[in-house]
């Protein structure tokens, strides 16, 4: 089976400034989400990816070319429409703050698979679209290239919190109790009787057993002995 790392794209200037960008065009990773996503690229350098995905959004596209920046060759990052950002419709643009204030905001985070966004799209509808196209991918990566390929995913918070939910079984009203922050790394592998989820929202740690997985795997009982431990330079 293959394994999908799932990598929300750096902190924007709408992030900073609290807008819901959505779809919004032309919204680029600030000063601080550029670094967020140069040290992520950094941090899977060890990994040799099969492939980067991209959501079409300009933040994605720019997150993934600094994952792509760390790898051997440069290889091209598609990009997927089903991986875009939820469509908020008319709360596209609005403040967070004035978003509170509204009553499908406690719905949004109660009950999300009851919303749709006035205008735009249902929360269930985001995530069946997205989870399609992660496990498309995920097939298409290991029928070329065997169940040991790592490729990249680059998407949304929402879009990855959903992705997130689903491999953990979980109904779409428990995703809020999920968190992923910019350029932050999960990791799923889709085994043929259930998906493993291996981590969630993190920015820190080797990656380097990556390269090592290989073919699938039962969970073992007890926990296992985990990952060999880093090298460390020098050693």
């Amino acid at each position: 089976m293959a394994t999908v790392i799932l990598v929300r794209h750096g902190r924007t200037t709408a992030n900073a400034s609290g807008l819901l960008a959505g779809r919004t065009p032309g919204v680029s990773l600030d000063d601080v989400g550029r670094n967020q996503a140069d040290a992520t690229g950094q941090r899977l350098a060890v990994v040799p990816l099969v492939g980067v995905v991209s959501s079409p959004l300009e933040r994605c596209r720019q997150t993934a070319q600094f994952i792509l920046d760390q790898q051997a060759g440069s290889p091209h990052a598609p990009v997927d429409g089903d991986l875009t950002e939820c469509d908020y419709g008319q709360w596209q643009g609005q403040t967070l703050a004035d978003l509170a204030k509204e009553d499908l905001w406690k719905v949004v985070q109660t009950q999300p698979s009851a919303v749709v966004f006035p205008g735009g799209e249902s929360m269930a509808a985001m995530q069946a679209r997205s989870v399609a196209a992660i496990r498309r991918h995920d097939a298409a990566f290991e029928a070329e290239h065997g169940p040991g390929a790592v490729w990249v995913a680059v998407s949304h918070g929402d879009i990855i919190k959903s992705v997130l939910a689903d491999a953990l079984g979980m109904h779409l009203d428990l995703f809020q109790r999920i968190d992923v922050g910019p350029a932050s790394v999960s990791i799923v592998r889709y085994g043929p009787g259930r998906p493993t989820v291996h981590a969630t929202n993190t920015d820190a740690g080797d990656l380097s057993w990556l390269a090592a997985v290989h073919g699938a795997q039962d969970a073992p009982v007890g926990g296992g002995a985990g990952h060999a431990a880093p090298r460390v330079q020098g050693a």
